[in-house]
C-alpha cells in the first residue's frame, strides 16, 4: 500500500518551518538583503507552488530555495520538511525517494549535499573532557543468511556487568 505522505503536510505549515530554519531572519533578497515586503510577487511556480518574488530594489528574482542545497530543485515544501527528515533519521534514498516520489538520484545528490555541509560546518573545538560515556549500538543491515542461530545466552561474568562500558578519547 502507497502512503501519500506529502499530502498530509499542509503547504504553508511546511512554507512556515522552511522560512524560520532556513532564513531565521526573514526572506531577503540575497543580492542587496532588502527584505521580501519591498519585492513583488513575480509568479507561483508550477511544480513546486513556490512564491517567486522580484527585488523592487536590484531587480532580481528568488525564492524560497534561493541561497540553498534545494535551490533548482522543484520540490514542494512537504518533500523538502520531509526529506530532511528523512536523512536525519538514516532512511535510505531508496525509500525516501518512493516516500516523497522524488528521483532517487535528486534524493542520493541532495542528501549528499546535507551532508558535506554538516561535516564542513562541525566545530573544531576539542570536547571539554577526555572521558566520553558510549552505548553500544548495533545495526542489522538485514538477514545474511536464512535459518540464523540464535544468539548464545550471555555468561556468568557479562550478566553481572551492570555498568555500561566507558571508552577513553584521547
Amino acid at each position: 500500500m502507497e502512503f501519500p505522505i506529502t499530502d498530509l503536510l499542509s503547504a504553508e505549515e511546511s512554507e512556515r518551518w522552511i522560512l524560520e530554519h532556513f532564513h531565521p531572519e526573514g526572506l531577503k533578497c540575497p543580492w542587496c538583503q532588502s527584505p521580501v515586503e519591498q519585492a513583488n510577487l513575480f509568479r507561483v511556480t508550477r511544480k513546486s507552488k513556490l512564491k517567486v518574488y522580484r527585488c523592487r530594489k536590484c531587480k532580481h528574482i528568488y525564492n524560497l530555495y534561493t541561497g540553498t542545497v534545494f535551490q533548482q530543485h522543484h520540490l514542494t515544501p512537504q518533500q523538502v520538511v520531509l526529506l530532511l527528515r528523512g536523512v536525519l533519521k538514516g532512511e535510505t534514498s531508496t525509500e525516501l525517494a518512493a516516500e516523497l516520489g522524488v528521483d532517487y538520484n535528486t534524493v542520493l545528490h541532495l542528501r549528499r549535499r546535507l551532508q558535506e555541509n554538516a561535516e564542513r560546518l562541525q566545530p573544531e573545538t576539542p570536547l571539554p573532557d577526555l572521558e566520553a560515556e558510549s552505548d553500544e549500538f548495533f545495526q542489522n543491515a538485514g538477514e545474511k543468511r536464512s535459518g540464523m542461530c540464535e544468539p548464545a545466552p550471555p555468561s556468568p561474568a557479562e550478566s553481572q556487568q551492570t555498568s555500561r562500558p566507558r571508552h577513553v578519547l584521547q
